[in-house]
């Protein structure tokens, strides 16, 4: 069997040709157009084996880019596909979700288009490549079981993550006397034993940021400022610090609000103060060479035996019930999932509030003080 093409060459395909040319490129399909080639797709009948099948006779190969922070992060879920369906090569290739769309957008522009599947965080992409008519119309077994934010109602793109951002601390680390909610993150005690993701590099997390700073105030902000965070790239990091010992508290990371007994963790989600959550979105691209495998791919991610084991109890199916101490994440008013595609479409008030979270925790040189409040978004 030859050998699939290594990460760096998959990642690099297309990259012969300049930026700008991507940029253009990708937007060279007229709405019109895009719109006419692609009508509403049926759910999808065929079980998981006649997929897989599909797939075996398509040539069994599959490459997906996925958003996250390391290469290995989703390790788990590449030997799950390999062990549920033996045969199908998978190529998963994890990185930030802001790196891998502008992959994708040359690879349109160069005609040297990579994965099938594109799994990201960055939500407003799927609203522009399916106005493109980038996007495959395609509804997989389960569909309409999904809570109808998640997902687009031709099937352009369905989620198949529910993913939470918020603060976790140590258990041990902060003792008796742990912070309830974010606001206790500025008590003096603190200092020093907090790490953050960096709000002004990942979208999610600032947008929690954003909502901290709706709630609390910049006085909040600008108190968290005084706290010597140390602030890292990736939304691992926060959690990373902790569970290493290397820090109390962690900042902008994922977690599951029901732990295990034995986790030296707490995720913290507090009735009426903020968190975020959103639905990861999923899509197969319409120039996919392997589409067969690209649906049961789809299909597998949705199914209930996946979204049953999901890693910290959320799913996006309406008939799968979360363990107990939980509710769906749509539920809780604090996670508003429908605020962040709408924050993520507007990419000038995205750009506003990084600059502002960058001034405050030291990229942009400067004092934020209440004088420079003309500057903050939403002041």
């Amino acid at each position: 069997m030859p050998s699939l093409p290594s990460r760096r060459h998959l990642l690099a395909a297309g990259a012969g040709a300049a930026l700008g040319a991507g940029a253009f490129g990708a937007s060279a399909v007229p709405a019109s157009a895009a719109a006419s080639r692609h009508s509403a797709a049926p759910e999808e009948t065929r079980t998981l084996d006649e997929l897989y099948r599909a797939a075996l006779a398509e040539g069994g190969k599959l490459v997906v880019y996925a958003g996250g922070d390391t290469p290995t992060q989703q390790d788990g879920t590449k030997a799950a596909f390999k062990a549920r369906f033996p045969g199908i090569d998978l190529t998963l290739i994890v990185d930030y979700s802001k790196y891998h769309d502008v992959r994708v957008d040359n690879q349109f522009a160069t005609g040297t288009l990579v994965p099938d599947v594109v799994q990201l965080q960055t939500l407003q992409d799927f609203v522009r490549w399916k106005q493109q008519g980038r996007l495959l119309h395609y509804k997989p077994a389960g569909f309409s079981k999904v809570y109808d934010a998640f997902k687009d109602p031709q099937g352009a793109w369905v989620a198949t993550g529910a993913i939470a951002f918020s603060f976790l601390y140590g258990t041990a680390a902060v003792g008796p006397d742990a912070p309830r909610n974010a606001y206790d993150l500025v008590d003096p005690k603190w200092k020093g034993k907090i790490a953050s993701s960096y709000p002004h590099d990942d979208d999610a997390v600032l947008y929690l940021y954003t909502l901290y700073a709706r709630q609390y105030g910049w006085e909040w902000v600008a108190r968290l400022a005084t706290q010597d965070v140390r602030f890292a790239r990736g939304s691992n990091s926060p959690g990373d610090a902790v569970f290493a010992g290397q820090k109390a508290i962690g900042i902008g990371t994922a977690g599951s609000a029901v732990p295990a007994a034995a986790s030296p963790a707490r995720f913290v989600i507090t009735d009426g103060h903020p968190f975020m959550g959103w639905g990861q979105r999923m899509a197969i691209l319409d120039r996919a060479k392997n589409p067969a495998a690209a649906k049961l791919f789809l299909n597998w991610q949705l199914s209930t035996e996946r979204q049953k084991n999901s890693f910290n109890g959320w799913s996006v199916r309406t008939d799968v019930t979360p363990p107990a101490g939980l509710k769906p994440l749509w539920e809780y008013p604090n996670a508003h999932v429908d605020g962040f595609p709408r924050f993520m479409a507007d990419r000038a008030e995205v750009e506003r509030w990084k600059q502002t979270f960058a001034l405050y925790f030291g990229e942009v040189k400067g004092d934020p003080t209440p004088g420079w409040l003309g500057l903050h978004p939403g002041a």
